[in-house]
Order: structure tokens, then C-alpha cells, then sequence
């Protein structure tokens, strides 16, 4: 009892010098045991009312050490219990994280809508909350959907250890949040391993697999998935190790910076493979018949849940982006300034420099063969550019219509004025040619893209709906030229302005610039990128909107690594209500806030630091 006493006073402690904003004690999925009630013990409770603090552990960690060892291979059995391979953990977590952004935006809201001026009567009070408790009994985190017929638990805070030992009644509701966010980084690793596991053991080590296969078409259709699959046998096994330590998970972020660091390049190798793996894929699949028919066999088999090969060949791509989203969700719930928010901010970090190391990978594959392609078509009317560079790719490609004569004259209302040009812009070079017989496109001007602009034509009818001029201010012939052009719809000249003059400002502004009310849309219908200035999109991303058309296309940021570029609005939804949209701004911009001297900072902290966990 004394003991208790003890983490009871310090818990007290930690949760008088933490200040928890309205807004943050929600979780994205409601609200955990705890966070309903002001009689929860450490509410509000100062040092002067805990007389034994002055003996208790300085931290609540340590004062948690001292009462609740964890049983031995507890969290392993845990482990191996879960049942879900990693493509129905993911499709269902990401849906599940939809749904409750949006119960939480329309929750929000109708509290606005029902307490407009915040003082209602006690009475009034209780019959708005009695309809409210049932769903704010309990979390309902992502990590829930792990669960399945063979196994009995959910959530971290329903693991019979975690019942039993009476944490629930010591641990703050933000604290509650954080060991989740970590829980399911764990548990979401292990079923990512199941599924790697058997994508070499069911279908890359089948022994007719082997025999069909040349080994230069399986190296190149399974690539390293072997060294992939030991380093997640070892991260796993490391984050299983802590788990152990204690029944409150210290952390975790220590561990995923160490092997970000040191053991994560087996990703990039493999993803960097992607090009050539999935044009490999359908060359088997159209060439060898053998092949088409195995490969259907081993689909069909229980193992796995009619999931198809190629979602197993993409597992390691969608996990180490997800694997940084994970760290994102613990970042946000770290206390600021704290040792675990150094540690999160490090591993965010090196994730960050992973997952754009495998995306210039896929890109720098892709982009070598697109240059290449596009410079044998190319004839020059005009001196010569070199096309191909190691540091140039294309940007977008397309035709539009070119209008002639003074903008004044009546003549442009014949069609004899328009004439059809085709631009390549690359991301430092604009290419305007004119495409000829056999394919081919005959360059007549060319400008750096640093020296573009571009201004909107005001709408003088249909005939100039969707105009707009292009200025190059040094062309190929090193003077200024003026190019007045029209776009096949609104959504078209809007994207060709963008792309021209990427600098140009926009009908809404980026959330860099610190506005916190900028409009925002999550994504509900995944969709891929058609074109290069197109924004591939997963459900559940979250996006500013730059700019938008009156024909259905948004110009975008995603909030969780800055990339730009358009999607059609019906793969959205449009976040409605402004404390959510503030939310989701501020938690970004903390996640993205490490600066130089911050890192030299967090990394002399993480080094210096040291835990006692004898």
C-alpha cells in the first residue's frame, strides 16, 4: 500500500505540471477511461495533498517499476496470437481512423451547435452527457482491429496484466493514449511479419516456384525480400524485449531511430526494385502460363484470406510509410520538450529520410527510361538542348491550343487562330515543340522554368473561357516571348499554371505559412496518380487545399510530408469544422518542427540519456 501510495503522489505530480489543452484530451477515437470523470484519481490533486511525494520516485515511471513487474513471455504470447495479416490490419485500420475523424468532427460540432454560450446548468449538463457516456466508455484505437477468433484481446488497456494491476486508476488519459500509440506500433509490426513471412515461405520458397523461375526473374521478382524480412524478425523481436521490461511500455521510438538508422537501407533497396519487379510480374504473367496458373493456386489457399500475390510484393513499401505514421501518432502524444518527444522526433527523422530515399528510388528507375524516350522523339528546329540529366524529370506533358493576333481583335472569334502545341515541362526546363508525323515533336522554342510566368486571361466569353497567358522572360533565341494559350477546361489551365509557375500564389494558402483555418479534405477513395503533377492518394491522408476548380479538381498538400499535387475531389471529403482542421495543423506543424539546432539538441539528449531498466 505504501508503495501505491507512492506512484499514486507521483502520478499527482506529473499531473499538476502538465497542461492538457481541450482540444488534446481527445483522442481520435474518443475518450478513454478516465477523461469523463474529475474524480479520477490524480485530477486536479496539488503536492500539498499528497503528503508521501516527498518519498515517492521523482517520476511515474519509475514509481510504476517499483509495483508492476511484467510476467515473463506475456506480450510474446500476445504476438503470436494475432490473426490478421497486414493488408486487412491496414485497409481496416485506415477506415476505422476515417470514420472516427469524422464522428469526432461531427461530435465537435454539435457540442458548438448545443452549447453555443457555454453556460448551461448543471441539470442541463446531465441530461446532455447520459446520452453521450456509451461511447465514451471506452477508446476504440486503431489496434482494435487486430483483433480475431483466437485471440481475447484489443486494446493495451484490456490486457488482463494491464486490469489487474490497477495502472488505469494511476496513469492520466494522455498517458493511456500514448500506450496505445506504441501498443499498436508493435502489434501492427508483428502482423506486417506474418505476412512478409509468408510471402517467402508460401510463395517465393515453393519448390515449383523455383523450378518455373529463372533466377535472374525471381531475383528480380522477389529482390531482397529475405534481408527485409530478417531485419523486421529483429526489430520485432527488440520491441517484443521492451515490452517485457515492464507493463508500461517506456518507449519505443529509441528502437525504430536505431534501426531507421542503421538497418532500414534493406527497404530502400527493395522498393528502388519496384519498376522493374511489377513490369517483371507481367511478363510472367503473360509469357509463362505455368507461372499465371501457380501463382492462381497459391492464392486460393486459406493462408491467404484471398488476398492476391502482388499485395504481398508491395508489403514492404506500405510499411515503412505507415511505420512512420505510427511514430507521427506517438510524437503527438509525447509530452513537449520531454526526452520521448527528442527520441520520436529523431526517429521521425531518419523514417523520413527512408521513406524519400525509397521514393527517389522508384522515381530515379522510372524517370532514366521516360527521359530517354522522350529525347529520341524530340527534333530541334531550334539550337539543340540536351535532354537527359541526372537531375531533371518531367513535371507534365500535353497539348493546348495556341491563339495568335492581338487580344483585342474580333478575329479571335474564328477557330483559324488556334493552333495546336505540345509543352514538355521538366522541373527546370520548359519545351514547347509541335508534334509531326511518325510520333515525333519538333522543338521551335524552349525556356529555364525559373524564368516563367504566367497570369490568368479574365473570361471574355466561351471562346477565351480558359485562357491564359505564358510569359518566358529569356527564351531560346535569348529575348522575351509571349504565349497566349487555352486549355481544354477550367481544371486543365489551372494545373498547367501551377505546374509553369509553381511559386504563383494560390487561392488558398499552404499550411507553411502558419494559418491555422486553411481549408482541409481527407481522403476516402484511394486513388493513383494518372499524370506526373498528380497526387497519389491513401485513405485517411489528410490535405490542404491550395486550389480548387468549379470541375472537380483540388490542388493539395498533404499534412504528413508536404507533397503536392491534384486529385479529383470525389476521393474526398471536405473537414468541416475549424477546432479540427486547427488541430490537425498544429499537430503537423510539431511533428515537422525540428530544426538544426533542435536536432543537435534531441541528439546529445538521446545520447546522454540513459534509463535504468535492471
Amino acid at each position: 500500500m505504501e508503495l501505491l501510495a507512492a506512484a499514486f503522489s507521483a502520478a499527482c505530480a506529473v499531473d499538476h505540471d502538465s497542461s492538457t489543452s481541450e482540444s488534446d484530451a481527445r483522442d481520435s477515437a474518443g475518450h478513454l477511461p478516465g477523461s469523463e470523470s474529475s474524480s479520477t484519481p490524480g485530477n486536479g490533486t496539488t503536492p500539498e495533498e499528497c503528503p508521501a511525494l516527498a518519498d515517492s520516485p521523482t517520476t511515474l515511471t519509475e514509481a510504476l517499476q517499483m509495483i508492476h513487474p511484467i510476467p515473463a513471455d506475456s506480450w510474446r504470447n500476445l504476438i503470436e496470437q494475432i490473426g490478421l495479416l497486414y493488408q486487412e490490419y491496414r485497409d481496416k485500420s485506415t477506415l476505422q481512423e476515417i470514420e472516427t475523424r469524422r464522428q469526432q468532427d461531427a461530435e465537435i460540432q454539435g457540442d458548438e451547435d448545443g452549447s453555443p454560450t457555454g453556460e448551461d446548468t448543471p441539470e442541463e449538463e446531465e441530461e446532455e452527457e447520459e446520452p453521450a457516456s456509451p461511447p465514451q466508455r471506452r477508446a476504440v484505437p486503431q489496434i482494435c482491429l487486430l483483433s480475431n477468433p483466437h485471440s481475447r484481446f484489443n486494446l493495451w488497456q484490456d490486457l488482463p496484466e494491464i486490469q489487474s494491476s490497477g495502472v488505469l486508476e494511476i496513469l492520466q488519459p494522455e498517458e493511456v493514449k500514448l500506450q496505445e500509440a506504441m501498443f499498436e506500433l508493435v502489434t501492427s509490426e508483428a502482423s506486417y511479419y506474418k505476412s512478409l513471412n509468408l510471402l517467402v515461405s508460401h510463395f517465393m520458397e515453393n519448390e515449383r516456384m523455383k523450378k518455373i523461375l529463372h533466377p535472374s526473374e525471381a531475383h528480380i521478382l522477389f529482390s531482397n525480400v529475405q534481408d527485409v524480412l530478417a531485419v523486421s524478425e529483429r526489430f520485432l523481436l527488440e520491441l517484443e524485449h521492451r515490452m517485457e521490461e515492464n507493463i508500461v511500455i517506456s518507449d519505443v521510438c529509441d528502437i525504430v531511430y536505431h534501426y531507421a538508422a542503421s538497418h532500414f537501407s534493406v527497404y530502400i533497396t527493395y522498393v528502388s526494385n519496384q519498376t522493374y519487379q511489377e513490369r517483371t510480374y507481367k511478363q510472367l504473367l503473360q509469357e509463362k502460363a505455368a507461372f499465371r496458373e501457380l501463382i492462381a493456386q497459391l492464392e486460393l489457399d486459406p493462408k491467404c484470406r484471398g488476398l492476391p500475390f502482388s499485395s504481398f510484393l508491395i508489403l514492404p513499401f506500405q510499411r515503412i510509410t505507415r511505420l512512420k505514421l505510427l511514430v507521427q501518432n506517438i510524437l503527438k502524444r509525447v509530452e513537449e520538450s520531454s526526452e520521448r518527444e527528442g527520441t520520436a522526433l529523431e526517429a521521425h527523422r531518419e523514417l523520413e529520410m527512408v521513406v524519400k530515399a525509397c521514393n527517389e528510388g522508384v522515381r530515379k528507375m522510372s524517370r532514366t527510361e521516360q527521359m530517354i524516350s522522350i529525347q529520341k522523339k524530340m527534333e530541334f528546329k531550334i539550337k539543340s538542348v540536351p535532354i537527359i540529366s541526372h537531375s531533371r524529370w518531367l513535371l507534365k506533358q500535353g497539348e493546348l491550343q495556341q491563339m495568335s493576333g492581338p487580344k483585342t481583335s474580333r478575329t479571335l472569334r474564328t477557330k483559324k487562330l488556334f493552333r495546336e502545341i505540345y509543352l514538355f515541362l521538366f522541373n527546370d526546363l520548359l519545351v514547347i515543340c509541335r508534334q509531326i508525323p511518325g510520333d515525333k515533336y519538333q522543338v521551335f522554342d524552349s525556356a529555364s522554368r525559373g524564368l516563367l510566368r504566367v497570369e490568368e486571361l479574365e473570361d471574355q466569353g466561351q471562346t477565351l473561357a480558359n485562357v491564359f497567358i505564358l510569359r518566358l522572360l529569356e527564351n531560346a533565341d535569348d529575348r522575351e516571348a509571349t504565349y497566349m494559350l487555352k486549355a481544354s477546361s477550367q481544371s486543365e489551365m489551372k494545373r498547367w499554371m501551377t505546374s509553369l509557375a509553381p511559386n504563383r500564389r494560390t487561392k488558398f494558402v499552404s499550411f507553411t505559412s502558419r494559418l491555422l483555418d486553411c481549408p482541409q479534405v481527407q481522403c476516402v477513395h484511394p486513388y493513383v496518380a494518372q499524370q506526373p503533377d498528380e497526387l497519389t492518394l491513401e485513405l485517411a491522408d489528410i490535405l490542404n487545399i491550395l486550389e480548387k476548380t468549379e470541375d472537380g479538381w483540388i490542388f493539395g498538400e498533404r499534412l504528413h510530408d508536404q507533397e503536392r499535387g491534384w486529385f479529383p475531389s470525389s476521393m474526398t471529403e471536405e473537414i468541416l469544422n475549424p477546432k479540427i482542421r486547427s488541430q490537425n495543423l498544429k499537430e503537423c506543424i510539431r511533428v515537422h518542427k525540428m530544426d538544426d539546432p533542435q536536432r543537435s539538441q534531441n541528439k546529445d539528449r538521446r545520447k546522454l540519456g540513459s534509463r535504468n531498466r535492471q
